[in-house]
């Protein structure tokens, strides 16, 4: 509640920006390691130095502290310094008193200021402060204050400084918005489609591969020895508890499961009613007026559009719900039409348009019959958290004890996974992959990370969902493998290098036949090969027929040019782009705004990124690293 009223000044776009910047890592990066001197001694009790401000190391080591203690209460558990250092919250919390201190200096030298009176105001104004009858209260506003460690001086201080950087911020970026130019080739890029003919070129096509010899075979493998290593294996055994493990929805009745069902139906088991809406532009009112007067005389929407030489494809602004229109007057007019209705001119926010509804889907609503499992899973999953933080706090306790997870594990009727031998990548000796950990990663990671017979610490799952122990029993050191143990691997790999040297020689002589301008069908025809189409391909696309590499190739070969790309099985991909479209990029939807706003921010944080900076360059930055440790509890070197 507190960081609300502290943070009040910055809760717009503009100041959430600013608070963004402070804490960020590109300009940790400019301000400790690419900007000025960083030096040793010229202050035991100056951590750091912007200009002519000095960051102390009791302001260092406060600031450091309040950092672990809120993430302590995040996490629920205690942040070592050794995992603060690894994690990067002292060079984090560095930075952002070194932004702090550049923007306070630059709104200094600039003469800005802040009158007491706004202060006051923004105070008096903030709902933290206020008492049950939603008055300024003295009394709350000073309790606050002293739980939080601040005295009226020092918050007054801080609502000042925050205001000042806004004020600086809106003086650099205020009002920048993503030129259009920029908008309409974002906008490309996201939505060009483009068709292509191609025809696979299966790895029997790189025709007779000779078996190699002994020789080659011994020379391929000590050209790639590395790659033909064994790598390093380990055991584990592994226990897990999550709320959704522990749940039994069975023990849920159905007037609970109800009861959840009508609070959350609404926002969880309604599908909203949508609407597919054209529109009609015009000049002016009085056009727009004209035409809905022909249109009530018996012309069609349609007839009104061609007069206005508005094609078929630009009419559709898209389908929607009520709130994804922004456009108030267009929002209340789409929805009090009928199916097929259209609207009296309307005064958009881009000019006065018609509207009509081509198709109107009700809203719908599931039953409750249909989620009563699902609902019920949710309201036993909620109340089993509980028992996963008394499960873990048993655990811990076991494990203090120096108790192996095999035995806890059974005393609590828990299943223990023994996962492995499998490397860094879950492959297992003999080829096969080690089914998914639980954790993902993060475990997996750990596992490598530790040792036989330490005590590791349990693993949080995302979302406070549950945990996970492990105990490292076995360890396979990576080896060299020797030519003869690994000779069918090597015979294989080999073959498969020379099919795809070879594919890839014909696959050019193909693309060159295309480009030179016979035909596809020529072409395809004397290889072979079984032509195909494929239209409306995104450049972000995943098809079946159509692995990544090679769409991302198709973005990369000019219209009307042929190219080819690796395919699945070893085989590859000839292909001709035949035709690109872009539609048209239409300022007046939901879908533009949002892209417009996504971009503009992205703007308006790279130029205040590249500002401060600049800054940073000009009053000069340098670093006391002793002070810095003594501050954070590093070691002193």
């Amino acid at each position: 509640m507190m960081m609300q009223g502290i943070r009040k000044a910055g809760q717009g776009f503009l100041g959430k920006l600013i608070i963004a910047i402070m804490f960020g890592f590109l300009i940790m990066s400019f301000a400790i390691w690419g900007v000025g001197d960083i030096f040793r001694g010229y202050g035991r009790n100056e951590v750091a130095k912007v200009g002519k401000t000095e960051i102390g190391l009791e302001q260092m080591r406060t600031t450091y502290q309040n950092e672990i203690q809120n993430l302590t209460r995040q996490q629920r558990r205690q942040i070592s310094p050794e995992m603060a250092r690894a994690y990067g919250i002292d060079r984090q919390v560095l930075s952002r008193l070194l932004s702090e201190a550049t923007l306070d200096q630059t709104a200094q030298s600039m003469r800005l200021a802040v009158s007491d009176e706004t202060i006051r105001n923004l105070i008096f104004d903030d709902p933290v402060f206020r008492d049950a009858s939603g008055q300024f209260s003295a009394a709350r506003f000073n309790e606050l204050l002293r739980s939080n460690g601040y005295t009226e001086q020092s918050y007054v201080a801080l609502q000042r400084s925050t205001i000042l950087r806004q004020q600086l911020g809106e003086m650099l970026i205020g009002g920048l918005t993503a030129p259009v130019t920029l908008q309409e080739l974002g906008s490309r890029l996201r939505n060009e489609k483009r068709s292509i003919t191609f025809a696979r070129m299966p790895a029997s096509a790189a025709g007779e591969i000779a078996a190699a010899t002994e020789d080659q075979l011994k020379t391929f493998f000590n050209d790639r020895k590395i790659a033909f290593r064994a790598p390093e294996f380990r055991t584990a055994d592994i226990l897990a508890i999550t709320a959704e493990a522990l749940a039994d929805p069975a023990k849920v009745t159905d007037e609970e499961a109800k009861t959840r069902y009508e609070a959350l139906k609404a926002q969880r088991f309604t599908t909203a009613e949508t609407r597919t809406v054209q529109q009609i532009s015009f000049p002016n009112a009085e056009e727009a007026a004209a035409a809905k007067a022909k249109i009530d005389d018996g012309e069609t929407f349609d007839e009104i559009a061609t007069e206005r030489n508005v094609a078929f494809n630009d009419l559709t602004l898209g389908t929607f719900t009520r709130e994804q229109i922004f456009d108030p007057a267009v929002r209340d007019a789409a929805f009090a039409l009928e199916q097929g209705g259209v609207s009296a001119p309307v005064a958009s926010a881009f000019g006065t348009v018609l509207l009509r509804v081509t198709t109107v889907n009700v809203a719908q609503v599931r039953p409750f019959e249909e989620v009563a499992a699902e609902v019920k899973q949710e309201i036993a999953t909620g109340r089993a958290a509980s028992r996963v933080t008394e499960l873990h706090d048993k655990i811990e306790d076991q494990r203090a004890g120096a108790r192996p997870l095999a035995e806890i594990a059974k005393e609590f009727g828990l299943t223990l996974r023994s996962a492995g031998p499998m490397s860094a990548s879950l492959a297992k000796p003999d080829g096969k992959q080690e089914e998914a950990l639980p954790g993902g990663d993060p475990t997996l990671q750990a596992i490598f990370r530790s040792d036989i017979g330490v005590d590791n610490e349990a693993i949080r799952l995302p979302r406070d969902s549950g945990y996970v122990w492990f105990d490292v029993t076995k360890i396979d050191p990576a080896r060299d493998r020797g030519f003869d143990e690994v000779k069918a691997e090597v015979e294989k790999q080999w073959r498969a290098d020379e099919t795809a040297a070879k594919l890839s020689a014909k696959a050019r002589e193909l693309v060159e036949r295309l480009d030179k301008g016979e035909s596809f069908d020529a072409v395809a025809a004397s290889a072979g090969l079984t032509i195909e189409t494929a239209a409306d391909i995104g450049r972000q696309d995943q098809r079946a027929e159509l692995p990544a590499g090679v769409v991302s190739q198709v973005f990369g070969t000019a219209v009307g040019k042929s190219n080819s790309s690796a395919g699945a099985d070893g085989g590859r991909i000839l292909f001709k782009v035949d035709s690109a479209t872009v539609p048209p990029y239409l300022r007046t939807t939901q879908e533009a705004a949002n892209f417009e706003r996504v971009l503009s921010s992205s703007m308006s944080e790279d130029v205040l990124l590249q500002y401060v900076a600049f800054r940073q360059t000009q009053l000069g930055v340098r670093i006391n690293e002793a002070a810095f440790r003594n501050a954070t509890g590093g070691t002193q070197n």
